[in-house]
């Protein structure tokens, strides 16, 4: 029985690795839809290269980081117990890569190759697994601090802090410090548009990370016997309530009602094992209200060119996620209890802090050593062209 217990959560945890995989498929085509069509090549070579780097970064360093375990022993030693623990290694750099993957569509169509694979193997092997650490694996005392002070440790169950809103405040650093698309804001204070180069892309991204997201909250558990219900379906109304509020907000703006579904899913990761479903429901409309308000705000006004909105979307649906775990969660609102408001709110800025610490060295660090920005002549002509020497509809076909 205890083999067939380990292989089965074996089995699981290896699903929803592959499910979590595919995600990064999503994060590809939803850039490629979203930027002009002389950078969709550079769209689609980003977020693999970026995984593959992540990939050894977090083996050889930053899954040590994060949870005290080195891979440089045996296989005899690592194959035991089916390869459990090698296959949650799978599951959890699928989330670690998510990181660089955010970013890339914040700062898309102007950044330098070379250094921005550097930046993700900064972030993963050292940024990322700190706060791992600390809000799934008990480091420095936090978590304990947080349960006696407040009589709830910092509730996470499948990272809008740890992940989303931890790459969306990277992601605004980085778009920070790389500055806007030339072109994109005049000095008259005009704004040209660039509108998506392929709505159909963007929306099989959406769907993609959509249907992958369902291994990543429901997998989050990691042992099948711990397999709930409740948190595929509290995901489910979390996702349909952002694109309802997005169809809404956005006007029947295709690019707001795909990355409606998306700005739910992110905020329902939190809470998603302990809220209603009809909690969900909420937490996912804000969200997809949120997304569209601050996305507009973030263009238009404040002139923050983050192509893809990975700051709204990640960061800020993040962190109402983190915060709304506390609320929803409540028994008094249909939730399972046992989370703490005051904790999830100071867990969700200890993440923001690291976050933005985090981006700035790094991406400080790049920028001062070795530049991230393309030339103007370079971006111009496009990443396609300027970094991989092809575009994505070469002439004469």
């Amino acid at each position: 029985m205890d083999t067939l217990k380990t292989g089965s959560d074996a089995l699981f945890v290896l699903l929803g690795a592959i499910m979590v995989l595919a995600m990064h498929a999503g994060f590809a085509f939803l850039e490629l839809g979203t930027v002009r069509s002389k950078n969709q090549v550079n769209a689609l070579v980003k977020i693999l290269t970026d995984f593959a780097v992540s990939t050894v970064a977090y083996f050889c360093v930053g899954y040590g980081i994060a949870y005290g375990v080195s891979f440089f022993v045996g296989a005899e030693e690592l194959a035991q117990r089916n390869g459990y623990d090698l296959v949650k290694f799978f599951f959890l750099l699928t989330f670690a890569a998510a990181i660089p993957a955010i970013v890339s569509g914040g700062i898309a169509e102007r950044a330098r190759f070379h250094p921005q694979l550097a930046a993700s193997m900064l972030l993963v092997a050292f940024v990322y697994p700190f706060f791992e650490g600390i809000a799934w694996n008990q480091h420095f005392g936090v978590q304990a601090w947080l349960k006696s002070s407040f009589g709830a440790e910092f509730h996470d169950f499948a990272g809008s802090i740890v992940v989303h809103a931890v790459g969306g405040w990277v992601g605004l650093v980085a778009v920070v410090l790389l500055g806007a698309r030339r072109g994109r804001y005049t000095k008259e204070g005009n704004i040209a548009a660039h509108p998506p180069s392929s709505i159909p892309f963007l929306a099989l991204g959406a769907w993609i990370l959509s249907v992958g997201w369902f291994g990543f909250n429901v997998m989050s558990a990691q042992e099948i016997g711990k397999l709930s219900g409740l948190v595929a379906v509290n995901s489910l109304m979390a996702m349909v309530g952002g694109t309802l509020a997005a169809l809404v907000a956005g006007r029947n703006d295709p690019g707001f009602v795909h990355n409606g579904p998306l700005a739910g899913l992110v905020a329902v990761c939190a809470g998603s094992d302990v809220m209603h479903p009809a909690g969900s429901f909420v937490v996912g409309a804000v969200a997809g209200a949120l997304f569209v308000y601050m996305f507009t705000l973030t263009q238009n006004r404040w002139k923050i060119d983050d192509v893809l909105g990975v700051w709204p979307l990640h960061g800020l649906c993040g962190a109402w996620g983190g915060i709304a775990c506390g609320i929803f969660g409540a028994k008094a609102l249909g939730g399972l209890g046992g989370v703490a408001f005051l904790s999830q709110v100071i867990g969700t800025l200890l993440g923001i802090a690291i976050a933005v610490g985090g981006g700035l060295i790094v991406y400080g660090g790049l920028k001062a050593a070795v530049g991230l920005r393309l030339d103007e002549e370079e971006e111009f002509n496009g990443a396609d062209l300027s970094i991989h020497k092809i575009s994505s509809q070469p002439e004469g076909r």
